[in-house]
């Protein structure tokens, strides 16, 4: 068992009791299962649970925790702490909204560790081991290892299976730098044991791990600084995006070291000196600890995948075709072990797909996806489809609509300027090939922009959906208004002009003979009244 906790207290417990009982007893197996799922992730839960459901004899196994990195080491721990950082950046500028508090604003680290611990224990009752063996699935705690194409070991037991999906998930990559390892580090997996707050925190790595908990670190009180070897924050996202969370980075203190690669690291006293080159220079300074967010690296290793016929790639993953299956054709994969993408609702999605294709021989293809992503910084950034840059490497041409937000009532009223909506159309149609949204909640907008792509819903359809007002998603009419008008054109506008010119003049036309007739009507009425006196 792989447990990252520095200590155990009562919520680690009720956790531990949920995703790996210490008193848990391995069923035996009786003959060949349907469904073989390995690793108890979100991947391999949604496939267990979903076979399990429609009546086959599933078997789930997993080595270390049950939940996975989402709820042992990811969303939920950081969406925790990104929270309480959030309010302690709101209690500094409530200042800004009439609203004054007294004396220094001092978020107490080990209460927001406590509250992180206590709802995570909660929500593990959901991928607990009892649940699941209610559900009919046997769940064996142990590590899984294949013996043959249609058989594998979890310890001395031997299982047989008619279909199996991988879903062993990954874990953080760490980079070969001389000293890194004597100096120690923190990674996703032991970062949220921390029980005090680092009062220097180097961040190695400005992905979206690196970024989010860089700004709530520095938000609750530590002095972060962001080593990126990139000359960009948050590589794949768009670059106005990544320039937009540069500045607010930088505004809010947080010290970002682009175009820069640790070289080595040292212990210095109670800290660590890194030594790094920024643009050919050397520098060094000294934290008091690391924390590791350079990428992810797939779980393949120890499975005996070869005595499966699977064939794997240690940084890729494990070799997949558009259906989600394997060189093995009765073995699927599904999840971070096999995707490029490594987000929990990409493995739940393909978890439903390969399930279905597994067992029901069905034909759901990944590249049928529209996948949408979300960095939680604050502003969040959120993306869908291409950029205008991936458009431009593949030679689709596109057209980019887009708007900010201190043109949204909403935005400024909620003191929430820092951001953008872009949407990006194929040149010549109102067919949306991907959009970018930066701004607070930009993760709850972006759905509706993935909603049109994945039914082929263009802006057309989309400025007839009434946004309420105000709201920030009110942007999103506001660049379909946008599109609209740059439809156009001066022929379109020459045009629409003589249409109304030609209907006013047979407007008056039509009011004058009404008139002339009402004045008629008028008078012959004057005369019967006259008559009958």
């Amino acid at each position: 068992m792989i447990f990252q906790f520095e200590q155990i207290d009562e919520y680690d417990n009720v956790l531990i009791k949920n995703t790996h009982p210490y008193d848990w007893k391995n069923p035996v197996s009786d003959g060949r299962y349907n469904l073989v799922v390995i690793g108890g992730g979100t991947a391999g839960l949604i496939s267990a649970a979903g076979a399990a459901m429609v009546g086959a004899k599933v078997a789930l196994i997993e080595n270390s925790i049950l939940g996975g990195d989402c709820l042992n080491f990811g969303c939920v721990p950081s969406k925790s702490i990104i929270r309480s950082a959030r309010a302690a950046r709101e209690a500094r500028r409530a200042g800004d909204f009439g609203v004054s508090i007294r004396g220094e604003i001092e978020p107490d680290f080990p209460a927001i560790m406590k509250r992180m611990r206590e709802l995570r224990s909660r929500i593990s009752f959901h991928d607990s081991a009892e649940r699941y063996k209610k559900m009919g699935v046997d769940v064996f705690l142990g590590t899984a290892r294949f013996c043959s194409r249609d058989t594998l070991l979890v310890g001395e037991t031997e299982i047989r299976f008619n279909k199996a999906v991988i879903a062993t998930g990954a874990r953080a990559a760490i980079p070969d730098i001389p000293g890194l390892v004597d100096a120690g580090y923190l990674t996703n997996e032991t970062v949220f044991s921390l029980t005090s707050l680092p009062r220097r925190l180097a961040v190695i790595g400005g992905g979206p791990l690196g970024c989010e908990l860089a700004q709530a670190f520095q938000q609750l009180g530590a002095d972060v600084r962001i080593l990126h070897r990139g000359r960009r924050l948050l590589g794949q996202a768009d670059e106005e995006a990544s320039e937009i969370l540069r500045r607010t980075f930088a505004r809010e203190g947080i010290q970002i070291l682009l175009n820069t690669v640790p070289r080595e690291i040292s212990k210095a006293g109670q800290g660590k000196t890194i030594h790094y080159e920024m643009d050919g220079v050397r520098e060094s300074m000294e934290v008091d600890e690391i924390l590791v967010g350079a990428g992810r690296a797939p779980n393949v290793q120890g499975l005996g995948l070869e005595f499966a016929g699977v064939e794997y790639d240690l940084r890729k993953g494990i070799k997949i075709n558009d259906y989600l299956a394997t060189t093995n054709p009765n073995i699927h994969a599904a999840g971070d072990v096999c995707l490029p993408f490594k987000f929990t609702h990409m493995a739940d999605m393909t978890a439903r797909m390969a399930l279905r294709n597994a067992l029901f021989a069905g034909r759901a293809k990944i590249s049928d996806l529209v996948i949408p992503w979300v960095t939680y910084t604050d502003p969040e950034i959120a993306h869908v489809g291409m950029s205008s840059e991936e458009a431009q490497q593949k030679g689709i041409p596109v057209e980019t609509f887009s708007r900010s937000l201190t043109e949204i009532d909403r935005a400024l009223l909620d003191g929430e300027t820092d951001g953008v909506v872009k949407i990006h159309v194929r040149r010549g149609t109102d067919r949306i090939a991907g959009a970018t949204i930066v701004a607070a909640h930009a993760g709850e907008m972006i759905s509706e922009i993935s909603t049109a792509i994945t039914h082929g819903i263009g802006l057309r359809q989309l400025s007839s959906v009434i946004h309420p007002y105000p709201t920030q998603a009110e942007a999103i009419k506001s660049v379909v208004d946008s599109f609209n008008r740059g439809r156009l054109t001066p022929f379109v506008r020459k045009a629409l002009s003589l249409w109304l010119r030609i209907s006013r003049t047979e407007t008056a036309t039509m009011m004058g003979k009404s008139i002339q007739r009402s004045k008629m009507s008028l008078l012959n009425a004057l005369r019967g009244l006259h008559r009958r006196r």
